[in-house]
């Protein structure tokens, strides 16, 4: 849902708030000292979900369901008094007055007293005009295989979103990641359906806790960002069940006040307008008493009320004036406004938000009582404890990691994610904080004054001045620092003249309206362009002043070009600049990469790709130049340990040349603390992969099939079924690079003593961890089950193995431990399409448990039996 809008994207957008005019402040010395020293104690707790903000901030309000059916006497008031005309204005969203930014505004009714409703982004923190803290992305999260350090996550995200004047936050995303091209999979948590539900189930309760209406999205089938406005998915009701809808589910076990809808159909039809999603299946089987809201701008007709619609976002195009007079004119009951505006009610009632007093904090003028001032502090805690717990060891040959001796006197970091803090991605889940250390600070700090840590970039994503580039210029051009006065226009024509065939790169970054940039005669930054690349997630826009960046890469003959630039000022001015990138200046940044690593001890070599909403990948290599960069300078350094901040599974052609690959993903502002206290082995990587990485754009679940991605004909197809993920590489015996639930410690484990028995329909199994190394270390110990031959014999499809528990463990060296995981029916079950419900697996069936879904070393078989 683009909540933060995509400059100039062909697909709506909600709003235009300016995070990126917000620059993160810089970390003091002293205080990275005392947050490494504050990472090594963390990693020496027993437990990573501690740092929750400060109990005397947090409001009694309850988390839970609510009483079934029950409505207040308070609501019923309401709803008599309440005009047809005054319902309609609490079911849409309008824009608030005084400008907050966040991403969306109910208008209150102040002759009732309802106070106004207030909506903002929150996948990875609270997304407004504020600083707020800047959480690791919630795939990073996930990776902890931690429920409990969910919990800690949306304490945080509930209690800042309260503090900041909010009262609805739009998170958690719990779509399954399906293809690794999705642009939002680090906004999501997991390919698996138990493991995405345990933590959407934790991280709501968490954020509720706080007093903040948590809305799971995006209800369903939203795996993709190509084509989702309007693209069909279609998914068999056992997968539908199996797979997709489970987080959601459990989101609502979990007392969810509010559910969002898609923006793509299902089977056919606007998922705000299915009843068989909306009614026959959110309230009718799971009991759901909350609201569902759409996505924004995803409403298509006033009849999605009547299918279990309740709130239009952002404005009133459908539920507004079209709504009272549907009513009037008999096309719609007024029934059925009434339970929407009812169930909004209640939820409101049960968090405190029909209460309108002075909100404090940031601010606002109306809203509840005793608002929490914000915690930044302990914000900054639970970020430095996620990114910690989901710090993923890929790959580690030769003891390359931890950096000790004279590996941490002598370091070379390159690229350009290693001086510049990598907080967040782009769209909606893009925080900007108070502040964040670039892991080259934090790298330094903890390497002390005797080492010598140089730096190198490597590879440019901000272009060089036009004229360090290898072509001849005329008249020489003075793009690189143009302030376009307000209400004047900036411009520039000329030629350029390259002497050999190459690739180029061509960068604008501006401060306000998008310049006009054309080669010869072609624009090159287009408002609907695939090529026309924007930066404006994790790299903040530029590298120090936040200005918005886009890229378009062009293939140049030899020959001459013209190029015009065209600026406007605008009603405030703005700073632009024209940048590029060619075979000269790559080469230069090359060398200087390549001389720095041969002259130091070790590498560490921080790569990058910048995903955002509205867009997905269009491969799985890593962007640019980035793979030639590690392989040149793996080549003249084998010590090299190279740190991923990605969204997603990458190819890596480069990897059997690696000492070492640490995966941080979008690591919040902790980030770089969280990166140097591991690299240098203050704290044991704690993560595991939430998803499959492929060994190629040819051998994943959706390769080879336009219609299972992106779709052919608007028609997108679930043929995988319910084999999602590690399921479908297991199905279709494909060896992937990495699998799902990989993840290396410094320390080794051994597993032994497994045991299973029947409880209550699921299974208990036990079994012992050993710490058979010399450091203490985190485990993450995985059980898994078979297919169920009695199922097999009623033709239901089934998995050849699934995820059916997991343990998070920290044992000190040499320590044993007895594990037990209990094995739920549900886990156990199968949806029967048939007769549209659920069936226990009984039977014999095989129960696995290893590090990861392709490393299972102990295997048992135990009868499950209906209770």
């Amino acid at each position: 849902m683009p909540h933060a809008p995509l400059p100039e994207q062909p697909e709506p957008s909600r709003r235009d708030t300016p995070v990126t005019a917000l620059a993160p402040r810089r970390i003091s010395r002293r205080r990275l000292l005392l947050t490494l020293a504050g990472a090594a104690a963390l990693s020496a707790a027993p437990s990573l979900a501690g740092g929750t903000p400060a109990a005397a901030a947090r409001p009694r309000v309850p988390g839970g369901t609510p009483a079934k059916g029950r409505v207040s006497e308070r609501v019923s008031d309401l709803l008599a008094r309440l005009t047809l005309e005054e319902k309609s204005a609490l079911l849409h969203g309008a824009t608030d007055p005084e400008g907050l930014g966040q991403a969306g505004y109910v208008p209150g009714i102040p002759r009732l007293g309802i106070p106004p409703l207030r909506l903002a982004d929150g996948p990875a923190g609270v997304r407004v005009r504020e600083h707020a803290t800047a959480l690791p992305a919630p795939v990073m999260l996930a990776a902890a295989f931690d429920p409990g350090l969910a919990r800690a996550y949306g304490q945080v995200i509930g209690q800042e979103g309260r503090a900041l004047g909010q009262d609805v936050l739009l998170s958690p995303m719990v779509n399954l990641i399906r293809t690794p091209y999705a642009g939002r999979n680090f906004e999501t948590f997991s390919e698996d359906p138990l493991l995405s539900a345990d933590m959407v189930a934790e991280e709501i309760r968490g954020i509720q806790a706080e007093g903040l209406i948590a809305t799971v999205k995006h209800v369903a089938l939203n795996n993709q960002e190509h084509g989702r406005m309007s693209v069909d998915v279609r998914a068999g009701e056992q997968a539908l069940h199996e797979t997709e809808l489970r987080g959601f589910e459990a989101a609502v076990t979990a007392g969810t006040g509010a559910v969002m809808a898609a923006y793509n159909k299902v089977d056919g039809v606007h998922a705000t307008e299915s009843r068989m999603l909306l009614t026959d299946v959110l309230r009718g089987q799971w009991g759901f008493e909350g609201w569902v809201m759409s996505d924004w701008g995803a409403v298509h007709a006033t009849a999605a009320l009547t299918a279990g619609c309740d709130m239009e976002m952002p404005g009133g195009r459908h539920f507004g004036a079209p709504l009272v007079t549907a009513v009037r004119e008999g096309r719609i009951d007024e029934a059925d406004v009434d339970t929407a505006v009812r169930r909004l009610l209640t939820v409101r009632e049960r968090f405190g938000a029909l209460d309108a007093s002075p909100a404090g904090g940031s601010g606002a003028a109306a809203g509840r009582s005793a608002r929490p001032a914000r915690d930044a502090a302990a914000g900054a805690r639970v970020a430095l404890n996620v990114a910690l717990a989901g710090a993923t060891l890929l790959r580690n040959e030769n003891r390359t990691l931890p950096l000790t001796g004279q590996a941490a006197r002598s370091l070379a970091v390159i690229g350009p994610t290693g001086r510049v803090p990598f907080v967040s991605g782009g769209g909606s889940a893009h925080v900007v904080p108070d502040a964040a250390t670039s892991p080259l600070d934090a790298l330094r700090t903890r390497a002390g004054g005797g080492a010598t840590v140089t730096y190198a970039l490597g590879e440019d994503p901000y272009g060089k001045p036009l004229p360090d580039t290898g072509a001849a210029f005329k008249p020489a051009p003075d793009l690189d620092a143009v302030q376009v006065p307000a209400g004047e226009t900036h411009r520039y024509e000329g030629t350029f003249t390259t002497t050999a065939d190459d690739d180029w790169s061509f960068f604008v970054h501006y401060g306000g309206k998008r310049p006009t940039v054309t080669l010869d005669g072609a624009e090159l930054f287009p408002t609907q362009s695939g090529d026309a690349e924007v930066f404006n997630g994790g790299l903040g826009g530029t590298a120090d002043d936040g200005l918005t960046l886009r890229r378009a890469d062009r293939r140049l003959t030899a020959g001459t070009h013209r190029l015009t630039v065209t600026a406007a000022g605008g009603t405030a001015g703005q700073l632009v600049r024209l940048r590029a990138a060619d075979g000269t200046t790559r080469t230069a940044d090359l060398t200087e990469a390549t001389a720095a690593a041969r002259a130091a001890h070790s590498v560490v070599l921080f790569a990058y790709e910048d995903a955002t909403e509205g867009r997905d990948r269009g491969r799985l290599a890593l962007p640019g130049r980035q793979d030639d960069l590690i392989k040149a300078v793996t080549a003249v350094n084998p010590r090299t340990t190279v740190v991923l901040n990605t969204s997603s599974a990458v190819t890596m052609p480069w990897l059997a040349d690696t000492g070492a690959v640490l995966q941080m993903y979008y690591p919040g502002q902790e980030g770089g603390p969280a990166t140097a206290a591991v690299l240098f082995g203050d704290a044991d990587p704690g993560g595991r992969l939430t998803q499959t990485f492929p060994s190629g754009d040819d051998a994943h679940p959706t390769a080879g099939d336009p219609g299972r991605y992106p779709g052919k004909d608007g028609v997108e197809r679930y043929a995988e079924g319910i084999h999602v993920g590690y399921r479908w590489y297991d199905a279709e015996d494909v060896t992937p690079l990495f699998p799902f639930g990989h993840g290396l410690s410094y320390t080794t484990f051994r597993y032994e003593g497994l045991a299973v028995a029947p409880d209550r329909g699921g299974l208990r199994v036990s079994f012992t961890v050993a710490n058979t190394g010399t450091r203490a270390g985190i485990d993450v110990p995985q059980v898994y089950v078979g297919p169920s031959p009695d199922l097999a014999g009623l033709g239901i499809d089934q998995p050849r193995r699934l995820l059916a528990g997991y343990q998070r463990l920290r044992l000190a060296p040499g320590e044993r431990r007895k594990v037990t995981v209990s094995v739920t029916a549900r886990t156990l079950s199968s949806w029967d399409e048939a007769r549209h419900r659920w069936v226990l697996g009984t039977g014999a069936r095989e129960v696995a448990v290893g590090a990861s879904a392709r490393t299972l070393t102990l295997r048992a078989r135990a009868a499950v039996r209906t209770p």
